[in-house]
């Protein structure tokens, strides 16, 4: 599909966003938009088995994601959304690299609710921040198997369910291995499935 590979031409050498000029961020809009035009998926809430894995970041407009390769002498690894469609959950993980031994964690579990074809609520429950040698780091997937157990992680494991950490995201493309989705606060996400 053309819309697809204008994209994702577009995003190449961007660095999920951190490097992209205004002019680039026009760029990527556009055919953005162009691709959702196109979308082989338009219920993609009913398509669970498309949305169930784990994705990784390829482009976001997301400050609050991009801010975290700022912290002097690191910067952002891979970005990840793993979504559990069975459990309505969802797990943000970043991973920071630079220098060795002071790679680090930076992860958000929450759970979602399904309120349109398109559109979820989100909820915060926990929040993780350590380093990657301390928390035994090895993969997203054994990371959320450890915090669905019930593992504490140390220096920075807290609840946020007290808190209003809210929010919602809308699928507005889906196919086998590309999700672009659009958050509350105006931010859009174009993620990669990964192979399990």
């Amino acid at each position: 599909m053309k819309e697809k590979a204008r994209l994702l031409e577009a995003i190449a050498g961007k660095n999920r966003g951190l490097l992209a000029t205004e002019m680039d961020r026009v760029r990527v809009l556009s055919s953005l938009e162009q691709l959702e035009d196109h979308n082989p998926t338009p219920k993609p809430l009913e398509a669970l088995d498309l949305l169930e894995g784990n994705w990784r970041l390829l482009y976001t407009t997301s400050r609050g994601i991009l801010g975290l390769d700022k912290v002097p002498l690191l910067q952002l690894g891979q970005i990840y959304q793993c979504i559990r469609t069975t459990d309505c959950k969802l797990y943000n993980i970043a991973e920071i690299v630079g220098v060795p031994f002071l790679e680090g964690i930076v992860s958000v579990a929450a759970r979602f609710e399904i309120i349109s074809e398109k559109r979820v609520n989100v909820k915060f429950e926990r929040y993780i921040i350590g380093s990657q040698k301390l928390l035994g780091y090895q993969s997203p997937n054994q990371l959320i198997e450890e915090i669905e157990a019930g593992k504490k992680f140390f220096p920075i494991d807290f609840s946020m369910e007290n808190r209003e950490q809210n929010g919602w995201l809308e699928i507005t493309y889906l196919d086998e291995d590309l999700r672009v989705a659009r958050g509350n606060e105006g931010n859009v996400f174009v993620l990669s499935k990964e192979s399990r």
